[in-house]
């Protein structure tokens, strides 16, 4: 892992960084020492580790004691796009979160071993939020790593992501705007229903697509600090 710049305001270290080919961010209390839980943070698509929606969660559970890392995911930010992955991404298929998976997966897992390696996280409890494309490329990875905990996931539906939600048992928090005009209601509700694990809870709000209500970061810090504290 290479750090490339740092910056710290308001309490929170902020920490660009390369692990391989993968850029990403990490956000930390400031001064942190020893171990701490650790939540990555999985942006939607077309978005990049610091979309403004990505940094203000970051941020605010950064400032309540958590560490945060953010990496852009395959084709997307800093990362080069391939040919394939644009067609799929201009037609707007449905299996665009299936060609970036086993990529996605492989990233993360490299970078939570190399984040728990800092003095300022260590190995700690781990948590997942990630919503829309975040949601998409989160289960599989939930399903395949037993170090995270507890995530909070939503807005997307179940199509291609039943097989790898019935593998996810650990504590979710699930978002649905009613509203949704990108993804129909009944998928949103059918990937709910396909994920295994006994505590699970149902937020949904009226609204669009984009249009979470902002309380929901409070909501989510809330279950965090209940799950990995």
């Amino acid at each position: 892992m290479r750090f490339i710049s740092q910056t710290s305001s308001d309490g929170v270290t902020e920490q660009f960084f390369t692990l391989d080919e993968v850029p990403g961010v990490l956000w930390s209390p400031e001064g942190a020492r020893g171990p701490r839980p650790l939540i990555l943070l999985g942006h939607g698509g077309g978005q990049h580790k610091t979309a403004p929606a990505a940094v203000s969660h970051a941020r605010r559970y950064a400032a309540e004691g958590f560490a945060v890392v953010a990496i852009d995911a395959p084709n997307h930010g800093d990362r080069p796009q391939d040919e394939e992955f644009g067609r799929i991404a201009a037609a707007m298929r449905a299996g665009m979160h299936s060609y970036l998976a086993d990529q996605a997966v492989a990233d993360w897992q490299a970078v939570l071993t190399a984040v728990q390696r800092l003095d300022q996280v260590g190995v700690g409890p781990v948590g997942y939020c990630g919503m829309s494309m975040g949601c998409g490329l989160g289960i599989p990875l939930i399903a395949a790593e037993p170090r995270i905990r507890a995530a909070v996931l939503g807005l997307l539906g179940a199509h291609g992501l039943a097989e790898d939600a019935a593998r996810v048992t650990v504590p979710v928090q699930f978002l649905v705007q009613w509203d949704d005009q990108m993804v129909p209601r009944d998928q949103s509700l059918a990937l709910f229903d396909a994920l295994a694990s006994a505590d699970k809870t149902l937020h949904a709000n009226p609204g669009r697509h984009g249009d979470v209500p902002p309380f929901e970061v409070d909501s989510s810090l809330r279950f965090f600090v209940r799950h990995l504290s």
